[in-house]
């Protein structure tokens, strides 16, 4: 049988989602808890991986078991295994090809950049405080994105990837106060690409860059021409939606 997990995580404390060799990962401590409930070693397979530090307040795994798994019993166990800092929200049980990855149909993150220093956000958000952000062209940039399809300049190097292509639905930069979020969804993003979209448009608020400068960027498919990737602490994953048609009926 096959279940789907909805679970959040504050990355601070974490080496990304992905289990690495020498470092502490999200996806090693969820591993665990199902492994020691299941009382058989377990591998959970995420909607996609998060870098070092980067949030979400929404993920998705799948996990396979022959134990039939009762929601609220099951919650309660495993998030009295795992640390405070992830938590499990739901579980539910989906068709045997029903994939976390693979059947995701769009992912969204946000970007938080505070406008300031705030000692309170200083896990959470990217303090800009130097310079002055003109917001009303970040978001001329940030529409030019929905103009494009492949996205190489924004992926980490070396990234063994078939595709470069990425479908972005939906960029824009809202100000409340001195918190300016960044929001986009697409697809499927990159390794590394939505800080580096982040560091770019930044550049073009700061005006070290031009919108026509963003969209040589983008034609060039090279990630040397991009801005610097904004730092991780702003970053979370905020929503990872699927087709109805995956849920066990």
């Amino acid at each position: 049988m096959r279940y789907f997990v909805e679970l959040s995580y504050f990355g601070k404390n974490y080496h990304g989602w992905q289990i690495q060799p020498n470092a502490i990962s999200v996806q090693e401590k969820v591993n665990d808890a199902f492994t020691t409930i299941l009382r058989k070693p377990t591998i959970v397979m995420a909607a996609g991986r998060t870098d070092t530090g980067v949030h979400a307040s929404q993920m998705f795994v799948h996990v396979d078991t022959d134990v039939a798994i009762d929601n609220n019993t099951y919650l309660y166990k495993l998030n009295a295994l795992l640390p405070d800092d992830i938590a499990i929200h739901s579980i539910f049980k989906v068709k045997a090809d029903a994939h976390a990855r693979f059947n995701a149909v769009s992912r969204s993150y946000e970007y938080s950049i505070y406008l300031g220093r705030n000692p309170f956000l200083l896990d959470t958000s990217w303090q800009f405080f130097k310079q002055q952000l003109d917001v009303e062209k970040m978001n001329q940039a940030a529409k030019v994105l929905l103009e494009y399809t492949n996205f190489k300049c924004f992926s980490r190097s070396k990234t063994d990837v078939k595709t470069y292509n990425c479908t972005i639905t939906n960029a824009e930069w809202i100000l409340e106060g001195k918190k300016l979020t960044f929001y986009i969804s697409a697809d499927r993003f990159l390794r590394n690409m939505v800080r580096a979209i982040v560091g770019t448009l930044v550049e073009v608020g700061i005006g070290k860059s031009s919108i026509e400068d963003l969209k040589n960027i983008i034609k060039s498919q090279d990630r040397s021409n991009a801005g610097t990737s904004a730092p991780a602490r702003g970053l979370s994953l905020t929503a990872v939606k699927y087709p109805e048609t995956i849920r066990h009926e």
